[in-house]
């Protein structure tokens, strides 16, 4: 998979250096008070690789998706960006941040701002883009999601799926070397899922170095080099994305899969109350 090749005034830190990943975690650990979310999370990601994580909730992915830019400051361990270590206490830590985009469940848009001034704002005041520039950015990055036709449109304005789509782009316009995403299809309704795992799709076939965290099987299945499953802060296993989802060896990963692609197969334990049977209407 190609490896791309950033904007020249993205102003990054700089190129990861040869041989090595994009992102390296050794012995991550993060607890949050007597509740240890992480333990002991050793992962790479190649540049250029689409790593997709998966498991039940409260296994601790997302947590592990903000260790990697330090929204959650790690308890133990580091973190490796581009060969540069993002828990060193003296990193330039928004130096560093400049080569990864976030996309949360929730958008996190300016509702008072409009698409264009969403993606340039960010630009001009972190990047130090004049305002020509940053615009020519933001239109290039709408049109790369399929919203040229929304720049001058209000969040309000726009559905869910589009919303998040602004987001992408707005991170896309930052000029990232890397891209997490946070299970970005969680707050959307069914039908408009796809569309954005479409852009996904698109920047995975770009060469797009990715980290996601997300219950969309089939995403991960077509998508992904590596699939990622975790449980109780650890990684059960890891493998090819049709290996992990189709034949996963470990008990534990079967179990979640199964309850995942086919819930109404899943027999409920012996002892657990199945809940209530609707009664027939009329």
């Amino acid at each position: 998979m190609p490896q791309q090749t950033p904007p020249a005034d993205a102003t990054p830190a700089d190129a990861t250096p040869a041989g090595r990943p994009e992102i390296e975690i050794r012995d991550l650990h993060k607890s949050f008070g007597d509740n240890h979310v992480l333990r002991g999370i050793d992962l790479d990601v190649a540049p250029g690789e689409v790593v997709c994580v998966i498991g039940p909730s409260g296994s601790g992915k997302s947590t592990l998706l903000r260790c990697v830019n330090l929204l959650e400051e790690p308890s133990r361990g580091t973190v490796h960006v581009g060969g540069t270590e993002l828990t060193d206490p003296d990193v330039d830590i928004d130096a560093v941040r400049r080569r990864i985009g976030m996309v949360f469940q929730q958008f996190n848009l300016f509702p008072h701002v409009d698409v264009t001034g969403n993606l340039t704002l960010p630009q001009r005041r972190v990047l130090g883009r004049d305002k020509a520039r940053a615009a020519e950015v933001a239109r290039e990055n709408l049109d790369r999601v399929g919203l040229a036709d929304k720049a001058g449109a209000f969040p309000a304005q726009l559905s869910g799926g589009q919303q998040q789509r602004v987001a992408i782009a707005r991170a896309l316009s930052m000029g990232p070397e890397v891209m997490l995403f946070d299970e970005p299809t969680s707050a959307l309704d069914p039908e408009l899922v796809g569309e954005v795992l479409s852009v996904m799709r698109l920047l995975a076939g770009e060469g797009m170095t990715m980290m996601v965290v997300t219950h969309e099987m089939s995403f991960a299945r077509e998508v992904a080099d590596r699939v990622v499953f975790m449980d109780g802060g650890v990684i059960v296993e890891q493998g090819p994305a049709a290996q992990v989802i189709t034949r996963p060896a470990h008990e534990r990963t079967r179990n979640f899969l199964d309850r995942i692609l086919d819930p109404a197969a899943v027999e409920p334990p012996v002892g657990e109350d199945p809940g209530p049977t609707r009664q027939p209407e009329g």
